[in-house]
């Protein structure tokens, strides 16, 4: 009996490990092994096409200007695009909290409905959005009527990243508020009611009981968004292309664009091992600080 109950951790678990090794490390170490090759399609077609040209590819990506610029820009997304993203689902997850009724249900269900709605669409929506013609762009035509713009919201170098920032933040605002709204759940009552009792205001509450509460979520939360804001890819591959002269493109767009529009796979896979370093310093960065955090409120 006891050595049943010793196999069925592993029964469950086997499942996951196996599809975690195929489609996630399996796949890390190919591309390790490919960025030291000038793989192509020819190469995929006959192995003996192949050869091993060392460091070539991140020497040469490293050189690369439009990969140095794409680097710059997914720097820009992350430090504008995560900050926003925390802050506005905490805020929306603590108001949709603090409200009961049908109302505040259906708030809940118009924030997340942007996180399961098809990119392409969104893409489709929000173009005639940023349409620079008063006349077709929505954005443009409120604008007007306070005598600004016309903005060339995806047209301007400048302008365009800040678009892509506003498009990715309301469509990634919904699964995170999620997140929080399922913590907010777990925090105890008694918790505001002592607080009540001290003669605590509701912002007090929020600011000495709630938040503190939400540590761990919202670390949670922090490591998820920079992880996804790294690989910023299909806001920028379906809305600009990159453009207009790179000032969109991220690092995801660039790997993307080498490895299977212009049928250079080691290049590219050079460029994704750089990414992948970058997310892992990042990553462990970001635990380093809630470690040093934790240590300090102890």
């Amino acid at each position: 009996m006891k050595s049943k109950n010793k196999l069925a951790p592993w029964v469950f678990i086997t499942p996951a490990m196996i599809l975690l090794l195929a489609f996630s490390i399996l796949p890390i170490f190919i591309a390790f092994f490919i960025s030291f090759t000038d793989l192509s399609l020819s190469g995929l077609a006959d192995f003996s096409r192949i050869a091993f040209v060392g460091l070539e590819n991140y020497q040469d990506v490293t050189s690369d200007a439009v990969f140095l610029k794409s680097i710059g820009n997914t720097l820009f997304y992350v430090v504008l695009g995560v900050p926003l993203i925390v802050m506005l689902s905490l805020t929306i997850a603590v108001l949709i909290q603090m409200g009961n009724g049908r109302f505040f249900d259906m708030m809940r269900l118009f924030f997340y409905s942007p996180s399961i709605t098809n990119i392409v669409a969104i893409a489709i929506v929000w173009s005639f959005l940023f349409n620079p013609n008063q006349s077709i762009g929505l954005i443009n035509q409120v604008l007007s009527w306070i005598n600004i713009g016309p903005i060339a919201w995806l047209q301007n170098p400048q302008i365009a990243k800040i678009s892509l920032v506003i498009l990715a933040v309301w469509r990634g605002l919904g699964i995170n508020m999620l997140i929080f709204s399922a913590a907010l759940q777990n925090i105890s009552p008694t918790l505001y009611e002592a607080a009540d009792i001290d003669g605590a205001t509701r912002w007090q509450q929020i600011w000495h009981v709630t938040i503190p509460q939400l540590k761990f979520s919202t670390f949670f939360v922090v490591i998820t968004t920079i992880i996804g804001w790294l690989q910023f890819f299909e806001e920028p591959f379906v809305m600009t292309e990159g453009g207009p002269l790179n000032s969109t493109m991220s690092i995801a767009l660039f790997i993307y664009r080498n490895g299977f529009q212009f049928n250079r796979f080691g290049y590219a896979a050079a460029g994704s091992m750089i990414l992948f370093i970058i997310i892992i310093v990042a990553t462990l960065l970001q635990m380093k600080i809630q470690k040093r955090r934790d240590e300090d409120t102890i």
